[in-house]
This record gives C-alpha cells, structure tokens and sequence, in this order.
C-alpha cells in the first residue's frame, strides 16, 4: 500500500513539475549564483518533488535591476494594455484550472476539494477583479478662484513580494495583481517550501509580460530577503507571514525609508451566542479548524461558547469533527491533508505538549496521525482544547494547524473584552440570531474582518488586513491601489504676473 501510493504521487509529480527550477529573471529562466539547490517535498509522502534554486544577494540584486529597468516603459503602457494582460493571465489560468488545483495539492497538501474550489477561483478571481481597475486608477480635480489643484497617482516603481507558503498562488495575486495595474514591475520571492505552483505559473504566463515586469527569486529568506527589501531600487514591499520576519522586514525597509503592507498572523474569536443556528455554528467552527489543515492566519482558532449552549454545542463539534475524513488530499473524498512541511508539523505539535502543563484538557486529538499508506507524510490529528482561560499561551499565540480552543462565557460584554485581549485583529466570527447585537458587537470587536453566520465568507473586493499586530494595509480591494501608487498634486497658477511683493515701496 505505502509503495502504490508513493509510486501514484510519484507519477503526478512528474507529471506536473520539472525535475528542477531556476530563477525567472528578465524573461529568462536561469541558474542561481550560488549554484546551490533546495529540494521540495511533497507533504503526504514525505518525499522530494522538485529543486528550486537556492538564491542570494546577487540573485535578488539582479532581479531588481531587471524589474528596473523594465520600469519606465512598462509604467507608461496604457490602462487598456494592462487590463488584456490580467485578463488573459486569467483565462489561461482558468482553462487549467484542474492542473493548477492538482499542483497546489502536491505541493502544499491541502485537498484536492479545496484546491480545486477554492484556491485557484480565489486565484482567477483576484486576477479579474484587478484587471477591471487600471481604467480607475484616478485622482481628483480641485477648483480654486485662482488656481486649479489636480492629483496624479503614479506608480512607485520596483515592488518586492514576499508570499507565504499556506496559500501561495492566491497570497501572489493579491500582489501581482494591483502591481500590474498600476504600472509597477515586480520582483516576487516566495516560500522555498511551497513554491512550485509559482513557477509553474509564471511558466504559464510569462510570453504576456515584457522582460522584467515580473521577476521571480527563489530561496531561504534570510538569503534573499534583506538584499531584496534593502536594494535601493525597491521603492515598495508587500509582505505576508509572520510577525518575528515581518519586524525584521521593517527594519531592512527603514535603510531606504520605503512603505510596506503586512498581512500578518492572528488569533481571530470565533464567537458563538446563545440564539445562534447551531448546526451552522458547528460547521463553521469545523471548517475553520480543518480549511487548510488549519494553516489560514483568518481562521477562528479561539472558539467562545455562551454558556448555555456550551454542552450542546462542544458535544455536536466533537461528534463532526471527530468524523472528518483524514488521508489523501489528491482524493475528493478527503477532508483533512497534511501539514505542509516537517517544521510545521514539529511546530503544531509542540502546542499539543504545551497544553496540558497549561493546565488545558485536549478533549480531541493532540496527536500525530497515522495515516496507511502514509506513514511518513506530515499529518496531524484534528484537536479540540477545553478548560482553556483567554490568558494560556495556546489561546493567545497562533497556532496554525487543525487546533481550537473552546472557551465558555456569560454576557456579550465580556466575549468581546476577550475576543479584543489579544495582540491580534486579523478576522473573526459571530453567531446570532439577532440583527441588534450582531451590528453592535461587530463594531466592538477589534478586528479586520468579521463573519456573521458563516465563516469565510469572502466576497470579491474583501478588504483584507487587520489591526494591531495583524499587520497594516489593505489587500484585495480598491484601496489596495493606493498602497501601490503615490499622490502628485499639480498647481496651475490661474492669475498672471507677479504677486508684487518685492516691489512695495519703502
């Protein structure tokens, strides 16, 4: 059974990747500097699908200069021009919509469903929605008895990408796509442990582009990130990840004094009131344990009961998410996937440990899973933590695997104290019945999204980002464009001749 199964994935791998990958850099695909490699690995075996470069500063350097150079033609293209290319990134991406969902599965481990679902339509979708605005990006006319005021919004130049390794193809449209738009270049370094979807991408849509509108680095952060964020060609950075590389991050970008988005992490209150749809509630939280193995930074991991349903609710959760099917991710019927790489897994993990000395009861799971066939993949069992208070370390530091807590309370008053006592504000979820109360806590709660009777719930044009240490910045709607152009005002001057005031008598 482990060797058919090895030998299947095997066969899809050779299918859909290539042995080995370079850095794309000014239209061509090319070795790194270092001549060293980085393998990737498939997350449900446990085996090596690929080798990806393994880039330098030199790397990036050299992708920068390419992004810069393509700069002033590209950003004088028109809005017309812009918008074909997004759109047939899309149709393309589209009409391979099976290829690309398989690709994300190997790569990352996440099912074939949700791939196939919601991935790559999050994808395309991204890349429509962003070739509809280049005709919008505008500024404003200001009439004056003596002058007229009129604003530009100019692209800024050579934007650096940093994506994470969850959702690496929709987290680089949410990039990608208002760079374009606005007439900036790009140099995009994504993670080494998930990346080959990318470059798969790129492969695809790279005859669209001229030579060094989009460039592509691959490698370890630390090697590639500090030259990529510190060049001072770059003029913008467009970060998601964590917090400990997010703070580095900023500190690289200060050398230049250039701007930056971060999405980052969060703890987001999933909260559950007395008149809630149970059932509905229930599916939420199960979706939001197990969507992506639990690796969503938006994901509800804190999960506040009120206390009069606090039974029926926890029984009917642990009864559903005690059933999720757990294995394959290339097969529809699988719920559940791997972890996306070893040190995900070791990390989740290590919360399992961490809970009972907190003196938390693991209700559900807190195991590595043993999966036939599969035994060397990276898989976790769905857990369900109980007797946990707001303050332990498991309801406050972000997780990011198929975890919650459940966390009983009294009064609306106090779900939102907790929910808002935390150094994030990245999403969150309410449960009611009641038109009032949803409206009133939703103001509250202090973050940047909130579902009311159902979970990700994303609609397009979502402004997606968060307060506090979630980040700052806007993604995925039409305020992201401003992030990626900057503001010149003109003045005509309407009233001729001097002013006279150096011609005043003594």
């Amino acid at each position: 059974m482990k060797m058919e199964a090895t030998s299947a994935f095997a066969e899809l791998e050779r299918k859909y990747f290539q042995p080995e990958y370079g850095h794309f850099i000014n239209g061509e695909w090319v070795q790194g500097d270092s001549g060293k490699r980085l393998p990737v690995y498939n997350p449900t075996t446990g085996t090596v699908i690929s080798y990806i470069q393994a880039g330098n500063g030199k790397d990036a350097d050299r992708a920068v200069a390419a992004a810069h150079a393509a700069f002033p033609k590209w950003s004088r293209t028109s809005a017309g021009e812009r918008q074909a290319i997004l759109m047939e990134m899309a149709r393309r991406m589209k009409a391979r919509l099976n290829d690309f969902a398989m690709m994300e599965t190997l790569d990352n481990g996440k099912t074939i469903v949700e791939s196939t679902y919601f991935d790559i339509p999050a994808s395309i979708g991204m890349l429509e929605f962003y070739a509809g605005t280049p005709f919008h990006i505008n500024g404003e006319t200001v009439d004056h008895p003596d002058a007229i005021t009129y604003v530009h919004r100019e692209p800024l130049g050579v934007i650096a990408a940093i994506t994470p390794w969850n959702i690496q193809l929709f987290a680089m449209m949410l990039k990608l796509g208002p760079a374009l738009a606005t007439g900036n270049t790009l140099v995009l370094k994504p993670a080494e442990s998930t990346c080959l979807a990318t470059l798969e991408f790129v492969k695809e849509i790279s005859s669209l582009l001229p030579p060094g509108v989009f460039n592509v680095v691959t490698g370890l952060g630390p090697d590639v990130g500090e030259a990529l964020v510190t060049n001072p060609l770059v003029r913008k950075v467009a970060f998601t990840g964590s917090r400990p590389t997010a703070r580095k991050i900023m500190c690289y970008a200060s050398a230049n004094i250039i701007p930056q988005t971060m999405e980052l992490g969060g703890k987001s209150a999933n909260i559950v009131c007395e008149d809630a749809d149970i059932e509905a509630a229930v599916e939420g939280a199960v979706l939001s344990t197990i969507f992506n193995k639990g690796e969503v930074c938006i994901a509800g991991t804190r999960t506040f009961v009120h206390e009069k349903i606090y039974d029926r609710f926890l029984d009917r959760f642990h009864t559903v998410l005690k059933g999720i099917r757990q294995g394959d991710p290339t097969n529809p019927a699988t719920q559940l996937g791997p972890q996306a790489s070893q040190i995900q897994l070791d990390r989740v993990s290590a919360y399992f440990d961490l809970a009972p000395q907190e003196g938390a009861t693991t209700l559900l799971g807190g195991r590595r899973a043993k999966i036939a066939g599969f035994e060397n993949g990276f898989f976790l069992e769905p857990t369900i933590f109980t007797g946990v208070h707001n303050k332990m370390r498991i309801a406050q530091e972000e997780i990011f695997g198929p975890v919650t807590c459940v966390i009983p309370f009294k009064t609306d008053d106090e779900v939102v104290a907790m929910a808002n006592d935390s150094i994030y504000g990245l999403g969150g979820g309410l449960w009611t019945s009641n038109l009032g109360r949803a409206h009133r806590m939703a103001r509250e709660i202090k973050t940047g999204t909130i579902w009311v009777n159902r979970y990700y719930n994303f609609v397009p044009g979502l402004p997606l980002g968060g307060y506090k240490e979630s980040g700052f910045g806007r993604e995925g709607a039409l305020e992201t464009l401003q992030h990626y152009t900057i503001a010149k005002a003109v003045v005509i001057n309407l009233n001729e001749g001097p002013l006279g005031v150096f011609n005043q008598p003594q």
